[in-house]
């Protein structure tokens, strides 16, 4: 039998913040059935950050990204998805991943989007992230699809406590979207918006994606690709890898604990296991 598919969702806050568990079940709700899935998260040594809405937060957490990403190389994942829709050190982690393919929810919501219609909007939650949001999807080639970034003045830490509240103030902003400026589909813009696409896309008439869901089967499909035709990720010129004599040399990228919790969605079995 072929190994299963393994993939790893980390999230870059600290683990006692509760987030792991609200994306372990969103894997066990999307992943395919032979896929195995690791939601980790940062060390309380990396920091205990609940959110990294500032650019001095992700400056800080970037280094517990990149151990992250290296020790999930060498455990032999298959992809590896950085549960930030800010796509904090993408490319960073990219370039010490060896074989294992790297996304992350902007980058893999704006594919998503760009394959079913021609025009979305960003739900955001607050406006002090639009300018940096917006960096990244031109970065990433998406800015002439882009109808606007849409601000509900919540913060990472605020969606999931009320959601009535929240999906109030999501649909309110993707009617203006649509409604008003013509967007076709919408992304919501933070992982922690995770579990109000359905509703939202019955309730505005266009396709809702959702940026955890996005980055993690965006993972896995980067995963069987890499099974299936061999592709991995490019070792030449921009994508060249530091090499590891110096990386053993300066050190601090594989000492201590990488991960700061591990929930274990396992392969063809809908049970949990705590690691």
């Amino acid at each position: 039998m072929m190994e299963p598919l393994k993939v790893m969702y980390f999230s870059p806050v600290a683990a006692s913040h509760g987030h792991d568990e609200i994306f372990a079940q969103m894997a066990l709700n999307h992943k395919l059935p032979d896929t195995e899935v690791h939601i980790t998260s940062m060390p309380e040594t990396e920091g205990r950050f609940s959110h990294i809405e500032f650019r001095s937060y992700e400056a800080m957490v970037t280094r517990g990204i990149i151990r992250a990403a290296r020790q999930a190389a060498l455990e032999g994942f298959d992809a590896f998805a950085i549960g930030c829709f800010y796509d904090t050190a993408l490319h960073d982690a990219r370039e010490i991943s060896g074989d294992m393919v790297v996304t992350a929810p902007c980058v893999s919501s704006c594919e998503i989007a760009a394959s079913l219609a021609n025009r979305f909007g960003v739900i955001v939650g607050r406006r002090k992230w639009v300018n940096q949001m917006g960096a990244t999807v031109r970065e990433h080639g998406h800015g002439h699809r882009l109808s606007g970034f849409y601000h509900v003045e919540l913060g990472v830490t605020e969606f999931q406590l009320d959601h009535s509240e929240t999906e109030r103030r999501l649909v309110e902003a993707g009617r203006k979207a649509v409604e008003e400026e013509f967007a076709e589909a919408i992304i919501l813009g933070c992982t922690m918006e995770v579990g109000f696409y359905r509703d939202l896309e019955k309730r505005l008439g266009v396709p809702v994606i959702d940026p955890s869901i996005a980055a993690l089967k965006r993972a896995e499909h980067a995963a069987i690709l890499k099974k299936q035709c061999g592709w991995k990720p490019s070792r030449r010129w921009s994508c060249e890898a530091p090499p590891e004599d110096e990386i053993t040399r300066i050190g601090g990228f594989d000492e201590g604990d990488a991960f700061g919790n591990r929930i274990v969605v396992q392969a063809a079995d809908p049970a949990r296991s705590t690691a």
